[in-house]
């Protein structure tokens, strides 16, 4: 998965993983791939459960109340993955830039992808664009790629049933 300079890519898979959490190492491994992840080696059980501590940590990024907390939160997951940019050919697709070590488990590149892609989504496009939807029931999380940055909703489903409830609870008072 090559960042984009808004680190858009490695920010859906963060919250496609979040939202549906891998339930085993194959899986884990076919949602990266499927996202453009370039796997190196066997994913093993341990890459598993450091994928889930990368979400934790993300999620706490998500749910942060105000840009500063949420600026904190990402630089000590920043400064977990201890990772430095470098130029790579690994798998002679072309010269990229990768924020990682050779031969790091997939847990500790998920680490370092979802780190730096999300600090670069939120400094390039605003810290409040990543967030859960508004729908009072819908705990999903979205990263907001949309030009006016003020999506609210994690879909169309959530937009319209949140319309209908809106739309419903005016008609109510007003009748």
């Amino acid at each position: 998965m090559n960042l984009n300079p808004y680190g858009e890519d490695p920010v859906r898979l963060a919250a496609d993983l979040a939202n549906r959490r891998p339930a085993d190492v194959t899986e884990l491994a076919d949602r990266c791939l499927a996202a453009g992840v370039v796997l190196d080696g066997p994913v093993a059980p341990g890459d598993l459960v450091r994928t889930g501590e990368v979400l934790d940590a993300w999620e706490k990024v998500v749910d942060a109340s105000d840009e500063d907390e949420r600026a904190e939160l990402l630089n000590r997951m920043l400064a977990t993955a201890a990772a430095y940019p470098r130029m790579t050919n690994h798998v002679g697709t072309g010269w990229h830039l990768h924020y990682r070590d050779e031969g790091q488990s997939l847990g500790d590149v998920l680490y370092s992808l979802i780190s730096v892609g999300t600090a670069l989504h939120l400094a390039g496009r605003g810290m409040h664009r990543l967030r859960r939807c508004e729908v009072t029931e819908c705990t999903t999380i979205f990263a907001d790629t949309s030009r006016t940055g003020r999506q609210r909703y994690c879909s169309p489903r959530c937009a319209n049933r949140d319309a209908v409830r809106r739309h419903r609870a005016r008609a109510a008072t007003s009748g």
